[in-house]
């Protein structure tokens, strides 16, 4: 079975163009190049990681700071930015595109067209509770960070 070559990877190899915004050892941030607004940033790790299960905490972490500096660059940048999304898709049912971990941070503005729908409808507290007991029983199944 082939794989698709990852265009993140060949980003991160200076392999593929980007306008790269950010680098340093552990991550690139780049434009996207088909953003939601102007400004639309992606920060990738260096190593490939299909998703949030194959990246090292430390490094998710790391990528979160450097979509926080992204973020406080856009918000005084004088590009369009009365708001900031960071959203990290995980896996196809979350709209990942790209196999290759990695957040959008952009910016966002009155009327611009990014649009996340769903039913937003409250749910009982024993439900919460139960599912709550079950995702920190899970937790402590995980390899320490």
């Amino acid at each position: 079975m082939t794989t698709a070559p990852c265009v993140f990877c060949a980003i991160v190899a200076g392999e593929a163009e980007a306008s790269v915004v950010h680098a340093d050892d552990l991550a690139v941030a780049f434009m996207d190049l088909a953003p939601v607004n102007p400004g639309h940033v992606l920060v990738v790790p260096r190593v490939h990681a299909a998703g949030l299960e194959d990246l090292a905490e430390d490094t998710g972490a790391h990528l979160w700071r450097v979509a926080h500096r992204v973020a406080r660059s856009l918000r005084r940048s004088g590009l369009r930015c009365e708001g900031v999304n960071l959203f990290l898709a995980d896996g196809e049912a979350a709209f990942q595109e790209v196999f290759h971990a990695h957040l959008h941070v952009f910016p966002r503005f009155e009327g611009d067209p990014f649009r996340i729908s769903g039913d937003w409808t409250i749910r009982p507290r024993p439900l919460l509770d139960t599912e709550a007991a079950v995702l920190r029983h899970t937790l402590t199944t995980l390899d320490p960070p």
